[in-house]
């Protein structure tokens, strides 16, 4: 398992019963997540008087905020040179997934070694945290998310953290119709990111299925990458789907046509002050040897 260890700003004070409490800067939030089936205690008792905030998840779906305290209706938080803006969502979210900073640092390693321009296409790009790594390393970002307002965050994210001057096109759009097109614009990246959602719709409705339109998506994705390709980082948060999955994919997509290694597995958070590390999804990799 791949973990985080390396944040200031944000810390998985502890679990315990589908809850998690966790610091973002100065704000405490205790969060639902179906992980947590071990018992450590009840934290709304253990942790009152720090608790900032609690989320309730509703019988009938979804679920609200209570603010115990007063919470500012955004703020910011850094890892290593790196700014985002966070907020209370409406699903339980934040706007930052805070174990993917494993992944960032795996990207900006590559990009700076490689020694050359690299282009970037990031995609399901959400907001940015991503693609505010690979600009923060020197490449060029093609950022593309069927919301308009997680593009309006990544932009917010990229501005905070100093790179509004980089090389970056953000793109409202379907993922699979913006790759399509682009094969047939004869585009091609050195290096492409995906965090597919389970199911999800389109910037037009267009409906997605990660069983049924992974597989596509990541065989046209390779059709764009360059003669030197860099690496090909799938994300993803679906229940039951095993890191196998995602290397077998890569196995038969793009390692078929290009020299390089891959490697899967689930990424995670370190509990504070235990030994225990907390899931947090699963990871398909292909690199190269560069």
């Amino acid at each position: 398992m791949l973990v985080s260890n390396d944040w200031k700003d944000y810390e998985l004070i502890d679990a315990s019963l589908g809850q998690k409490l966790e610091r973002w800067g100065d704000i405490y939030l205790l969060r639902p997540d179906p992980q947590i089936i071990w018992d450590h205690g009840n934290l709304l008792e253990k942790y009152s008087s720090l608790i900032d905030a609690v989320y309730y998840r509703s019988n009938q779906g979804g679920g609200h905020w209570e603010n115990l305290k007063s919470i500012p209706a955004r703020w910011k938080i850094t890892y290593k040179d790196l700014t985002f803006h966070i907020k209370q969502m409406g699903f339980k979210h934040t706007g930052l997934f805070p174990e993917q900073a494993v992944n960032w640092d795996f990207m900006r390693e590559k990009i700076k070694k490689a020694n050359r321009k690299i282009k970037v296409l990031n995609l399901f790009a959400y907001t940015g945290g991503a693609t505010v790594a690979c600009l923060s390393a020197g490449a060029s970002v093609t950022h593309v998310d069927s919301s308009r307002g997680m593009v309006d965050w990544c932009k917010e994210n990229v501005k905070s953290s100093g790179y509004e001057k980089a090389e970056i096109r953000y793109l409202v759009d379907d993922v699979l119709k913006f790759v399509k097109r682009e094969i047939r614009r004869g585009n091609h990246y050195d290096a492409i990111i995906m965090d597919p959602p389970s199911y999800g719709r389109g910037a037009n409705g267009e409906v997605w299925d990660i069983s049924k339109d992974l597989n596509e998506l990541v065989t046209l994705c390779s059709e764009l990458l360059s003669e030197k390709p860099l690496f090909f980082l799938i994300n993803s948060y679906t229940t039951g789907l095993s890191s196998i999955v995602l290397s077998n994919i890569l196995y038969l997509t793009v390692s078929k046509k290009y020299a390089g290694k891959v490697s899967c597995g689930e990424i995670g958070l370190p509990i504070k002050n235990s030994d225990f590390v907390l899931p947090c999804g699963i990871y398909g990799r292909w690199e190269s040897n560069e």
